[in-house]
């Protein structure tokens, strides 16, 4: 199918790309065969499978063997609180899967600041001593403010330390959901210092409804899903086998272009916003601004109705967010610009850029002069 609109919500959906259909196609066809089966080409298609997760755990610094497979970023998630049991500490801004997760457990909410940043001394002052879980993304989703976490993981390593000393026992594990920050930032687990590690497929061109859970060989987990005791027991099921080696190849793929692609939509996203707070001098770009996912613009112009605007773009072929696709959905205010505190007025008008693959430079210039005249138009409609 041809993309004739500008889109510009890459955080929420990405087309599928055509290299990873070619290597998935196969597995729909003449591999189509149960893993678990006896016979030789079940056997092949087991052996596929398991090399294919051999190449994800390769681009994250893993083993194969510490990596359940799951149907997105929301199953895995849920699987790694699944074992919890004690306290939970998570932002205010995380991902309604992670907030949701939380919320059935002993849990602490640490406020971001005003760009979406959590610090490492806000976990430290949140951690109690019978905290089992930090999660903190990688990444935040709106705002696209990329989070200290190896700062964070030496606060937990610390507490770790302080634990021992006084022969506390609790378990403490790290986890990060980083499905916003793979494909432009580097994810490699040891380097992150996490205990355990969420992405999905979804984000890196590859198939929907395609994630996995990265737990360290010491991370204790509880199978949320029973049945045929695949995937270690964790996560019955007959193997999505063409998920999987398309999952491989799309993550192959980011991180083979990483550096190039975040370089690219950094440039196109700074004229982008270059162009807009120009023409409106009072409009808000939220998130941190030197620690920012390089594809994530968001911006804000107060006083006028952000679906309004996103409606009327549509009209003209532009495609944006006006927070996560998840919020939007429920029609909500976005509880991640009410977390750091942007007044309504402003939150409001607020529009969510995403860039990606399909942005050019000639596609971003049109849709920033689109951009601005339906901008212009509303203004002009409320000061009536």
């Amino acid at each position: 199918m041809k993309i004739t609109s500008i889109y510009l919500d890459h955080a929420a959906a990405t087309p599928l790309d055509e290299r990873v259909l070619s290597a998935m196609q196969p597995f729909f066809t003449e591999f189509f065969y149960n893993p678990s089966s006896p016979y030789a080409p079940a056997i092949e298609v087991r052996r596929a499978y398991e090399a294919a997760k051999q190449v994800l755990a390769k681009q994250i610094g893993a083993k194969s063997d510490e990596l359940i497979m799951t149907a997105g970023a929301t199953e895995s998630i849920n699987l790694a609180f699944g074992n919890i049991k004690g306290h939970v500490v998570t932002a205010n801004i995380e991902h309604h899967a992670v907030l949701e997760a939380a919320k059935l457990r002993a849990h602490t909410l640490i406020s971001s600041d005003a760009r979406g940043y959590v610090t490492a001394d806000s976990v430290r002052a949140a951690l109690r001593p019978d905290t089992e879980l930090v999660s903190i993304a990688l990444a935040n989703n709106e705002l696209g403010t990329i989070q200290p976490l190896r700062d964070i993981a030496t606060v937990i390593k610390q507490e770790r330390e302080d634990r021992l000393a006084h022969n506390n026992t609790t378990p403490l594990y790290f986890h990060s959901d980083a499905s916003q920050g793979v494909g432009q930032l580097d994810i490699n687990v040891a380097r992150l210092g996490l205990d355990m590690l969420t992405i999905n497929a979804a984000k890196i061109y590859g198939p929907k409804q395609m994630g996995l859970l990265w737990a360290a060989s010491h991370v204790k987990l509880s199978a949320q899903i029973v049945g045929g005791g695949q995937e270690r027991g964790l996560r019955s099921g007959t193997e999505n086998v063409a998920g999987t080696i398309g999952f491989a190849r799309a993550l192959e793929l980011a991180t083979e272009h990483r550096v190039y692609e975040a370089d690219r939509l950094r440039d196109l996203r700074d004229s982008l916003q270059e162009r807009l707070t120009a023409a409106f001098p009072e409009a808000i770009v939220s998130g941190h601004p030197k620690h920012r996912l390089a594809g994530h613009l968001h911006i804000s112009f107060p006083n006028i109705d952000g679906e309004r605007l996103l409606f009327s773009l549509e009209n003209r072929g532009v495609l944006v967010a006006t927070g996560s696709a998840c919020a939007a959905n429920k029609g909500t205010r976005s509880h991640v610009l009410t977390a750091i505190g942007l007044p309504e007025k402003v939150a409001d008008g607020s529009i969510r850029l995403s860039l990606g693959h399909l942005s050019t430079k000639e596609n971003i210039a049109q849709a920033g002069q689109i951009m601005i005249e339906e901008v212009r138009r509303e203004y002009d409609r409320v000061s009536r």
